[in-house]
């Protein structure tokens, strides 16, 4: 599997597309803010290929105390061949030595998707991440916030993150 870090001079279509399409509408940020951020947070915007076939991307904000795991999606069709672990498995390696957090769906919330919000709770969990035990809401969504690593992550952690974006964005 090779990568390729994406700026807003080199995000393709394909990869907008699956952004679009892999997050519900609550979680995205609209596409032309985002590549703002890209370059305004210094985030780390990965495409993943098998050969020329793009598998997916991600989007990890660095920050001094953890990483943030913001944003994981491989093609609906590439999904359940293995291609999310060797992803995941990648940034493991990659940021080896420092805390990582993420925030999903919570698997514990009643709708639609809840067999597919327990996959990728366990997916998270056989992968060395843990229960936080912080929890938000975005309208209708529960997030639950998971971490691997050392130390803890507090809501006040959370609200760090969430100032800090504001300070680059926020919805109106």
């Amino acid at each position: 599997m090779t990568t390729q870090q994406i700026t807003p001079a080199n995000a393709t279509e394909q990869i907008k597309q699956l952004y679009e399409s892999a997050f519900p509408a609550d979680e995205q940020i609209p596409w032309h803010d985002l590549m703002r951020l890209v370059e305004e947070m210094s985030l780390d915007f990965t495409a993943y290929y098998d050969g020329e076939t793009f598998i997916g991307f991600t989007i990890v904000y660095p920050r001094p105390s953890f990483n943030w795991y913001w944003y994981f999606a491989v093609r609906e069709e590439l999904r359940g061949k293995g291609y999310g672990q060797q992803i995941l498995t990648q940034l493991i390696e990659h940021y080896t030595g420092q805390s990582c957090v993420l925030d999903m769906e919570s698997p514990n919330q009643v709708c639609e998707n809840q067999v597919q919000r327990k996959q990728r709770h366990a997916f998270y969990l056989r992968n060395g991440f843990r229960d936080t035990h912080v929890y938000r809401s975005f309208g209708d969504i529960e997030m639950t916030v998971m971490m691997m690593g050392e130390g803890t992550f507090t809501q006040q952690d959370w609200d760090d993150i969430v100032g800090e974006l504001k300070e680059h964005w926020w919805m109106n």
